[in-house]
């Protein structure tokens, strides 16, 4: 058996392409500042402008509409604000709509104060509930400004995708705003604002093969923007300040253009992988629970629990096997705690799940490997069961 090391945590953040790093390295030898007029200023300008149309060809959306921001947490804390513009009048919003299935960066609100958060629940299989996304806006009061909403459009725990172009008919219909995270979504399954009819979309370079630390904030238009959370020279037009991460701005679009080529054919494949997994899983451990089999996932994500077998110690025990995996979403600095995404599904969140995901190098004998290594750990818990 190989003693290379298996990777299947690509939700956690994906490997480098080849693409990415030969952009970021080129990217490197530009000398000049993107605001500076002379001709080397121009040119790492125009470097920036082609990733910003390649991000946006990726998400449906125009180039102008891109806003680079320092990855998804940032372009989440600064669309999640009750203050917004429109041109220079300010507009005020009146409450936040969050399902409860949010990554943290969404879930915790960004700049809404507390008492302005609503959670909206999910049924049992991990789809945000629409009548109760009614019920909620139903109630909202009008005179406190506009409601806003964010929805994922995939949840990454659990890969199970989200009704976003339902929501944004109910949004729209109570004068609303639709956040939603596409992180997990971008490069996976087709996004584009106009065809979901959502107001801003978020995405994150290093979960599609870019470097970290690069994200961004795309909007359907620049009419209604939210007041800039990064503030100073006015970069970005003005919607985020601070000199831009030229390499990783570059790498980001790199990335984003390999995503948009090959799509259909690069997903089929991992979809065959996974299917290949979970019937192995299946074959080795009849009473595996596998989270959304029976709703739509995208094809990468394979989220499930062992009964018998804690998250934590099942990622150990992975690991140990030289697979890296993830309980849950890796999200919160290394933390391994109880999973607010299962909680919110009605389940026990004290078991945890483990999330094995896919990606653009993942190979057929990664899989197979994985599947002797999950058989081997649930005949381990069984041997456990019968000497207690």
């Amino acid at each position: 058996m190989s003693t290379d090391r298996i990777y299947l945590d690509w939700n956690a953040t994906a490997k480098l392409l080849p693409e990415a790093r030969a952009a970021v390295l080129e990217a490197m030898d530009l000398a000049g500042n993107p605001s500076s007029v002379h001709r080397e200023g121009r040119a790492a300008r125009a470097a920036i402008d082609k990733a910003r149309r390649q991000v946006g060809e990726l998400v449906g959306a125009a180039g102008e509409h891109v806003v680079f921001t320092s990855g998804a947490t940032e372009a989440a804390n600064a669309v999640l604000t009750p203050d917004f513009r429109m041109g220079r009048s300010p507009v005020r919003l009146g409450g936040l709509y969050v399902s409860a299935i949010e990554h943290p960066a969404v879930h915790e609100g960004g700049r809404f104060p507390a008492e302005m958060r609503h959670e909206i629940p999910v049924s049992a299989d991990g789809v945000v509930r629409l009548d109760a996304l009614e019920q909620l806006l139903a109630g909202h009061k009008a005179e406190a400004g506009l409601p806003m909403v964010a929805i994922m459009l995939v949840n990454s725990e659990t890969g199970i995708v989200q009704p976003v172009a339902e929501a944004a008919k109910i949004v729209h219909a109570h004068g609303g705003l639709l956040v939603v995270d596409a992180v997990q979504a971008a490069g996976r399954i087709p996004v584009s604002p106009e065809a979901l009819d959502v107001d801003f979309l978020i995405v994150s370079s290093h979960k599609i093969g870019g470097p970290k630390g690069v994200g961004a904030l795309v909007s359907r238009g620049e009419t209604l923007m939210p007041a800039p959370l990064v503030r100073g020279g006015g970069h970005e037009k003005g919607h985020r300040s601070g000199t831009e991460n030229i390499a990783g701005i570059i790498g980001f679009g790199a990335a984003a253009a390999f995503a948009a080529d090959g799509f259909d054919e690069r997903n089929a494949r991992i979809a065959a992988l996974r299917e290949r997994l979970e019937t192995g899983m299946r074959k080795a451990a009849p009473d595996v629970v596998i989270y959304g089999e029976n709703t739509e996932r995208v094809a990468n994500t394979c989220a499930f629990t062992l009964p018998g077998l804690k998250a934590e110690t099942g990622q150990i025990a992975f690991d140990l096997e030289g697979i890296a995996l993830s309980a849950g979403s890796a999200c919160s600095s290394g933390k391994v705690g109880e999973s607010h995404v299962l909680k919110a599904m009605g389940r026990d969140p004290r078991l945890g799940a483990l999330r094995i995901s896919l990606g653009w190098s993942t190979t057929q004998e990664d899989i197979d490997r994985a599947i002797d290594a999950f058989a081997k750990i649930a005949g381990r818990r069984k041997l456990s069961d019968a000497a207690a």
